[in-house]
């Protein structure tokens, strides 16, 4: 299936016809996100189960914090990857395609794999404690609640990109038996908390994500999400208060030898005419089972023949690369 000149860039995908299972509306959604992935990277995704109201217990349990004083949020301060939070500074996306820029201008709530893996240095390196302040008491049973529905959708749309490639539904969550994770609460204060903007300078700067798949809830704002492709270059994210915003990361393009895109995106900087725009986004960002060797599907389906690699290793390079400091 191909795109229609009217058809948009960035489909809605209703995932109940999909789990269904009526063989007409599974072929016909396949090929939409077949067709999606290759131009744009992205997909919005309705039909999902996550009650909405789950997603504002968590925003509202992690803003007091988010406000506190720096020196009141420096006890939980990590680095990239770490469990806590990364303050002012910590992060300059663009690195990750090789442009340097002013640092992002966010703060973050940063959570990630927290079971144990047997391995000893797969365990060292992956797992860790994850960490709920005690200046957001409300956060931890909305957080916990909400990865065990990331992960349950995360599989899902393995599946679902299995099936658009014509490939066994498992052939990605055949990796996914014990995944690496991450997640980021993602605060966007106003100019008032970061200061006027540098010149290059974004909430996130440009830069594709990591993994597999991503699951974004966020937040309409005039300083918000811009998604880029070759048709159209820089454009607003299309938004629907009901829908996940869904991209593939640059491991899934690579397993794909390039077929499908990694969706580059950026967040613009508060707005010259809203400056206290305030917005918070939730970000689940999925990978596969430590050391999982990934190779690009061959011709036809595959277009770039690259060399397998291990996966961790070739995430643990992309998380350096965007590390301040």
């Amino acid at each position: 299936m191909t795109a229609s000149p009217g058809s948009p860039r960035i489909p809605t995908i209703d995932l109940r016809p999909w789990l269904s299972g009526d063989p007409d509306a599974r072929a016909e959604i396949a090929a939409t996100v077949d067709d999606a992935l290759r131009t744009a990277g992205f997909l919005l995704v309705t039909g999902h189960g996550v009650d909405p109201a789950l997603r504002t217990r968590i925003r509202e349990a992690a803003r007091p914090f988010f406000r506190l004083p720096a020196a009141a949020k420096e006890p939980y301060a990590v680095r990239v990857g770490g469990r806590g939070w990364l303050g002012p500074g910590a992060e300059a996306n663009g690195y990750a395609e090789g442009t340097e820029t002013p640092p992002d201008l966010k703060e973050s709530l940063s959570y990630a794999t927290d079971s144990a893996f047997a391995d000893p240095a797969v365990h060292a390196e992956w797992s860790g404690t994850n960490v709920f302040p005690d200046r957001a008491p409300g956060l931890r049973a909305p957080v916990e609640a909400y990865l065990a529905h990331m992960r349950a959708l995360s599989d899902q749309l393995l599946e679902l990109l299995a099936v658009a490639l014509d490939e066994p539904g498992d052939f990605f969550t055949r990796h996914t038996g014990h995944p690496t994770w991450g997640f980021n609460i993602n605060w966007y204060p106003g100019t008032e908390v970061v200061g006027p903007p540098e010149p290059g300078q974004f909430r996130i700067g440009p830069h594709t994500d990591f993994g597999t798949v991503t699951v974004l809830d966020r937040q309409a704002g005039k300083g918000g999400l811009q998604v880029f492709t070759d048709a159209g270059g820089w454009e607003d994210a299309p938004w629907d208060p009901d829908a996940f915003t869904v991209n593939i990361g640059d491991l899934m393009a690579r397993w794909t030898g390039d077929r499908w895109r990694s969706g580059r995106h950026r967040v613009l900087p508060p707005p010259a005419d809203a400056p206290a725009e305030e917005l918070m986004s939730l970000v689940y960002f999925y990978e596969c089972d430590p050391r999982t060797k990934v190779a690009p599907l061959p011709a036809p389906k595959g277009k770039v023949a690259y060399e397998p690699v291990d996966s961790h290793v070739y995430l643990r390079a992309k998380l350096d690369a965007i590390t301040v400091g």
